[in-house]
C-alpha cells in the first residue's frame, strides 16, 4: 500500500481501518474520517479582506479547526473535516476564481460523501456579495451540505478600480462577527449539535 496523505492505492473496494472508511475512486481509495469534529476553514483573498476574515474566524475556533488556502485544499481535507467555513471575495458578481477552482477540483472526488455536514460562508464584497453567495449555495446543495449559519457578507464599498485593487482593512465589528462565526461552528461540531 502506498500512502499519500489520506489517499491510498490498494485493490479493495471498501474497508474500515483505524476509524477511517476507505472507498474506491478511480483506482484510489479516499479515507473518510468518521464523526470528525474538525472545522475546515477554506479561504482565498486578493486584497486582504477575506484573509483577515479567515484569520479572525480561526482565532476563536480553537484547536480542532484548520485554516487552509483554497489552492492548497484537496479532497482528503474535505473528507477529514466534520464541517466547513468557506471564505472568499466576490469578483465581478462571482466567487473568486481560486475558490471556484478548489470546488471544481474537489467536487467529484467527494460527491456523495459529505451529506449532512454543516457549513457556513463569509464573503468579502465591494457591494452586496449575493452572486458569490448564490454560487457557493449551489455547490453546497450539490454536496448536500447543511447550512447552519446565515451568510456573513462584509461590504467594503469599494467601487472604483483604485479602491477595488487596494489592500483593505476590516473593522473590528466585522472581525468580531467572523470570530463569533468561527467559534460557533467549532463549538457546534465539538458538541455534536449539527
Amino acid at each position: 500500500m502506498e500512502a499519500i496523505g489520506t489517499i491510498y492505492r490498494i485493490a479493495a473496494s471498501r474497508e474500515t481501518r483505524s476509524g477511517l472508511t476507505l472507498d474506491r475512486l478511480g483506482g484510489f481509495l479516499l479515507a473518510e474520517m468518521e464523526n470528525s469534529d474538525t472545522l475546515l476553514i477554506v479561504w482565498h483573498s486578493r486584497t486582504g479582506t477575506a484573509r483577515a476574515m479567515a484569520d479572525a474566524a480561526m482565532e476563536e475556533a480553537g484547536t480542532t479547526a484548520r485554516l487552509l488556502r483554497a489552492e492548497e485544499t484537496q479532497p482528503g481535507d474535505l473528507l477529514d473535516a466534520g464541517g466547513y467555513l468557506f471564505i472568499c471575495p466576490e469578483n465581478l458578481a462571482s466567487m473568486t476564481g481560486m475558490m471556484k477552482e478548489m470546488f471544481d477540483r474537489c467536487y467529484y472526488p467527494v460527491l456523495g460523501r459529505l451529506e449532512g455536514r454543516p457549513f457556513a460562508t463569509a464573503i468579502a464584497a465591494g457591494s452586496d456579495g449575493e452572486g458569490a453567495q448564490r454560487q457557493m449555495d449551489r455547490i453546497a446543495k450539490g454536496w448536500r451540505l447543511k447550512r447552519v449559519a446565515e451568510p456573513l457578507i462584509v461590504n467594503t464599498d469599494a467601487q472604483t478600480p483604485k479602491e477595488i485593487l487596494a489592500e483593505k482593512t476590516v473593522c473590528n465589528e466585522e472581525l468580531t462577527a467572523c470570530r463569533d462565526l468561527g467559534a460557533a461552528l467549532a463549538e457546534g461540531l465539538r458538541q455534536g449539535v449539527f
